[in-house]
């Protein structure tokens, strides 16, 4: 488990405002390598997760072994203490009641075992919160969103398909596989294969398909990845190799509880959002997000429905319903200052977070800055970033694994090993011989401008060209406008989020490099003779705890309802329910929808809405 020890932390401590001092070191076991003590690792990382929130991260998301799990039945007095909480708050009585409509693979036993599994999720809290009430919140919020990702959805008036005249909020988890899949077909394998992190870390199984399964509908084989190292003592590979087991056993619901856990930095986690842990940063207050059943929806999919542009979206509308006749039916106290929609809300997307000195990171990708003093101006650190990569500042471990660059993701990063304890002084080095440098000293570097420079439009340089929303870069001959923020490392490209294709208004100029070419100096020093006192220190042993979890799963909506055609010359209807992969043809142009929708026009739902022109 992530735990910081006294001695780092107030090593850490010391310098948490500047970058630590490295000291690498040529490696004798790889001539063009180095080598960084455990120690400086250790210290490094406790220097930049200082803040009492990454503690509480990481205690959210310790787990207990899957003996113990599997152990667990209804009314054993063995039971874990938060299992014993669940069935004194919830008993299985009020488990029949919201399932009446549920798959025979979603059980109040596997419940059970799902919250075994996290002993934070309806655990204690000693400092005079409501431990009962947090925990009934917490699971009313719960079925608040199965509702809307694996519900029924089907109306009180439709005796023929809800003859018990059931509440849509009764009618949770009634899909364990996304609509349209089925075991043994290959699918949501976007990415798989490719050289980069994710499959160097989560490599995808052969002929297996990480489509949507389970409560919460885990999808593509990265979150598979994640999720199986949660369960599985750090293996990827189980899950990744049977992904089948989140459909058909208790992972169906213990996926959607390790969600309700991890933060997705900036986004806290839902629990702290619930049980107040979570305190909204100025640049989230003045977005609108703060407390309230709204912020879980924005944590969830803000992207899509969040906003007052999504404001009568099928999603959000559903979702908000689901949570009022479940708060209204348990008797859920709303606070003064919660919302339970977050229309008023900018999606954590659209957040600029530049500059913001309250707002905290998971991830962990390469400190890129430049150190004289270092070899080869290298850094030899990794730094807090605010987008996903192979390194979860929650999981032990995998800082040392970013400075050693285990999973290959940064280009020109200068090998390192890492060896045990406390630097050590190699044995007494003694230079006799006259250093002599009877080469010239020259500067010959070209200043190269090697990307056409178009009229007076600026070029983007990866990793140097910072672009502001609307400003217009020149890269590899076209022309782009930037939009969504676009990191210093977003490559402009057609294809790209973060930037959209625009006409150059001049022709492209090549910069002629310039070559400067400085005299020759030839320095012949004073032969030096040292003899150094040789410096043995033996080196402390460092633990490295165990891993936990590591964060940013992406939830897909499950579609429901099969719409019936239209007939006539445009194919669309305002009041038909369409899922992903219907078209309709609307103005002689056909549309193909990309996940569940109602009532959006095809013609309006521009590059990024549900609808996409054929």
């Amino acid at each position: 488990m992530f735990k910081k020890t006294i001695l780092s932390t107030l090593i850490g401590m010391g310098i948490a405002a500047n970058a630590y001092a490295m000291n690498p070191q040529p490696d004798p076991q790889n001539p063009t390598g180095y080598t960084v003590t455990s120690t400086e690792i250790q210290a490094a990382e406790d220097a930049k997760t200082l803040n009492p929130m990454y503690d509480v991260w990481a205690k959210a998301l310790e787990t207990r072994p899957n003996t113990v799990v599997e152990a667990v039945e209804p009314g054993l007095s063995t039971n874990p203490e938060n299992v014993k909480r669940v069935e004194r708050v919830f008993p299985q009585s009020e488990w029949d009641f919201l399932t009446q409509m549920a798959a025979p693979e979603y059980t109040y036993t596997r419940f059970l075992r799902a919250i075994a599994k996290f002993p934070a999720f309806c655990g204690e809290y000693t400092d005079g919160r409501d431990s009962d009430a947090i925990c009934k919140k917490s699971i009313v919020t719960a079925f608040a969103h199965f509702s809307q990702e694996t519900g029924g959805h089907i109306a009180l008036e439709n005796t023929w398909d809800n003859p018990l005249a059931l509440e849509e909020w009764q009618q949770a988890l009634v899909h364990v596989r996304e609509m349209g899949w089925a075991e043994g077909q290959e699918g949501y394998t976007t990415g798989c294969g490719q050289n980069d992190w994710q499959n160097a870390r989560w490599p995808c199984a052969a002929g297996q398909g990480y489509f949507g399964r389970g409560a919460k509908q885990l999808s593509y084989h990265f979150n598979y990845g994640m999720f199986s190292e949660v369960m599985y003592d750090g293996d990827a590979t189980v899950l990744l190799d049977n992904p089948g087991l989140v459909a058909d056993s208790w992972l169906n619901l213990a996926s959607a509880i390790w969600f309700f856990l991890t933060p997705q930095a900036p986004k806290p986690a839902m629990l702290h959002v619930i049980d107040r842990t979570w305190s909204p940063s100025e640049r989230e207050t003045a977005a609108g997000i703060t407390y309230g059943f709204g912020t879980t929806i924005n944590v969830i999919n803000g992207g899509i429905e969040c906003g007052e542009q999504n404001k009568t979206k099928g999603q959000p509308v559903n979702r908000i319903r689901y949570w009022e006749g479940l708060s209204e039916h348990y008797q859920i106290p709303i606070e003064s200052d919660e919302k339970n929609t977050c229309f008023q809300q900018t999606p954590y997307g659209s957040i600029n977070l530049n500059g913001a000195t309250d707002v905290l990171y998971t991830n962990w990708d390469g400190n890129w800055k430049y150190y004289a003093e270092r070899p080869e101006g290298q850094s030899f650190e990794c730094s807090l970033v605010g987008f996903q990569t192979a390194y979860s500042a929650l999981v032990p471990g995998d800082y040392e694994k970013c400075v050693t660059n285990k999973f290959g993701s940064h280009a020109s990063w200068p090998e390192v090993r890492v060896i045990g304890g406390t630097p050590v002084t190699p044995t007494p080095v003694i230079t006799p011989t006259p250093v002599i440098t009877p080469t010239p000293v020259v500067t010959p570097t070209p200043v190269i401008t090697p990307t056409p420079v178009i009229g007076d439009i600026t070029p983007f340089i990866p990793g140097k060209t910072k672009a502001t929303n609307g400003q217009v870069v020149s890269y590899n001959g076209s022309c782009f406008e930037a939009q969504n923020n676009p990191g210093l490392w977003e490559a402009p490209s057609a294809a790209s989020w973060f930037w959209n294709e625009v006409p150059c208004s001049d022709t492209p100029v090549v910069v002629t490099p310039v070559i400067v070419t400085a005299t020759p100096v030839i320095v012949t020093p004073t032969p030096v003779i040292v003899t150094p006192t040789p410096v043995i220190v033996t080196p402390t042993p460092v633990v490295t705890p165990t891993p936990v979890v590591t964060p940013t799963p992406v939830v897909t909506p499950t579609p429901v309802v099969t719409p019936t055609p239209v007939v006539g010359n445009d194919t669309w209807n305002t009041s038909t329910i369409y899922l992903s992969g219907d078209t309709v043809v609307v103005g002689g142009l056909t549309y193909k929808a990309q996940w569940w929708t109602k009532g959006e026009d095809p013609k309006t739902a521009g590059t990024w809405g549900v609808w996409k022109k054929l």
